[in-house]
């Protein structure tokens, strides 16, 4: 099977092309911290090609989810260690993703800090926070000389990645976050040099990744997006002009993957983002959103991605390549245990050999 073959990202060779999503399960408490726990959940999953761990806060003040973990100070670095080290340990790679929340941040979970966005445009709804659930507040848009410290908190963000001993690092472009904010013009009505055009709302992104890519080497350097998911409130008027847009200019960033969202959570928007990539783009593509194997090695053989990462599998799956080769039942995922604390629905999904 091609999904068993090995596959160069950049500097970095994986040995086969399962790759496991990132997935927020909010272990780390409220003070952000990596711990024992986690680094058991991420070493049970390492025999995926590549582990991308959840999204990981690059600055204090900017949670969405209470109990996510960040990486902006020196604590955080040296609990992140005990993840790498068990992950390699048992042969893994993992990069982290490294992200701001933007307006999907709460300021009940931010010290009542108002969060920041491209434009002053609060998501719809409500979020669960400490005191229980609160509508998503109205942001402030960042000022244009606000940019530069943004960007810097990202490469910041990547050094300590590296220093924790991850193999790399993902830019969190994608699901209505703060990239994805600037990206997609319904949250992003600027009419400066960051809002209107295509390349406009595109340069709050390059700019990120330049700068990470000069820290860290472009070859440790991935970028995730979701040009069509409409979670967090977020739309865009032409997601294929934007898909075909990005193609063509993240050539220029000798990246080590595009990680591409194909689809829509909520089926609001529909489109096919994935074709620009495969016609115009040059580097990596992983793809992602509810591949079966089956379609996953499809997918592979047609040359249409290069690897295909998986959620919900590898959640509840922690040796889901061996369930692959052997054609074995997976695990359900049970949802309710999604985000709860504890070991219960984190690291207690059997192995096939249990």
């Amino acid at each position: 099977m091609k999904l068993f073959e090995p596959l160069q990202l950049g500097s970095l060779t994986i040995p086969n092309r399962m790759i496991m999503a990132p997935l927020t399960r909010t272990r780390a408490g409220v003070e952000h911290m990596p711990n024992a726990l986690m680094a058991e959940y991420y070493a049970q999953r390492a025999s995926a090609g590549l582990i991308i761990s959840e999204c990981t806060m690059i600055l204090p003040n900017t949670s969405a989810f209470i109990a996510e973990p960040g990486i902006y100070s020196d604590e955080q670095v040296a609990a992140w260690k005990q993840v790498t080290q068990a992950v390699h340990a048992k042969g893994g790679k993992i990069f982290l993703q490294i992200w701001h929340a933007g307006r999907a941040a709460h300021p009940n979970m931010c010290n009542g800090q108002q969060p920041i966005s491209a434009s002053a445009i609060a998501i719809e709804g409500d979020t669960h926070t400490p005191q229980g659930k609160a509508d998503y507040v109205i942001p402030r848009a960042v000022q244009v000389d606000e940019i530069p410290s943004l960007v810097k908190a990202f490469v910041h963000a990547a050094r300590n990645a590296i220093h924790a001993g991850f193999d790399g690092v993902e830019v969190h472009g994608a699901n209505g976050y703060l990239i994805d904010q600037f990206l997609r013009d319904g949250s992003n009505k600027r009419t400066d040099n960051y809002g209107g055009s295509v390349e406009n709302r595109a340069r709050f992104l390059f700019e990120v990744l330049n700068a990470v890519s000069a820290e860290i080497g472009s070859e440790r350097v991935g970028l995730r997006l979701s040009l069509l998911n409409s979670y967090n409130s977020m739309m865009d008027s032409n997601p294929v002009i934007l898909a075909n847009f990005l193609a063509e200019q993240l050539n220029a960033f000798n990246l080590a993957y595009v990680h591409i969202m194909r689809a829509d959570f909520f089926a609001a928007q529909t489109g096919d983002v994935l074709t620009p990539f495969h016609a115009k783009y040059q580097g990596t593509i992983i793809a992602n959103m509810g591949y079966s194997a089956e379609e996953a090695e499809q997918a592979i053989q047609a040359g249409k991605v290069d690897a295909v990462a998986f959620g919900t599998g590898f959640l509840a799956n922690p040796d889901l390549p061996e369930r692959i080769r052997v054609g074995a039942a997976w695990n359900a995922p049970n949802p309710k245990t999604f985000y709860t604390p504890g070991a219960e629905g984190y690291t207690d999904y059997p192995f096939l050999a249990d």
